[in-house]
């Protein structure tokens, strides 16, 4: 159930609510948290959500100049979100985003 601020939200057509699933190799930058549920319409509203809610997860999200990190891959609804528009995706109600950073390594 969606508190009752995010519900008149919905009603007057504002801000949809979304989900975002933080993996496990993020989490140590959430405090353990490994989802949000939030009203961002895009991904940039979405990224600046988590700058506030969480500081130090910003730098793993955004380079030096605000782009989205080369290595972080964003899905929306199990679809890579560079196929749906990019970060000019609008999100919808419902949504299920997915942070996944490339994790390389071996030996």
């Amino acid at each position: 159930m969606w508190p009752k601020w995010l519900a008149k939200l919905r009603w007057w057509g504002l801000n949809m609510p979304i989900t975002v699933q933080i993996p496990t190799a993020l989490r140590r930058h959430t405090a353990g948290v490994g989802s949000i549920q939030c009203a961002a319409t895009n991904l940039d509203q979405l990224f600046s959500v988590l700058d506030e809610k969480f500081p130090d997860l910003r730098p793993h999200l955004r380079d030096e100049k605000g782009q989205v990190r080369r290595f972080l891959n964003i899905y929306v609804n199990e679809e890579d979100i560079r196929f749906l528009g990019g970060p000019s995706y609008a999100f919808q109600e419902g949504d299920e985003v997915l942070l996944v950073p490339s994790i390389a390594g071996g030996a």
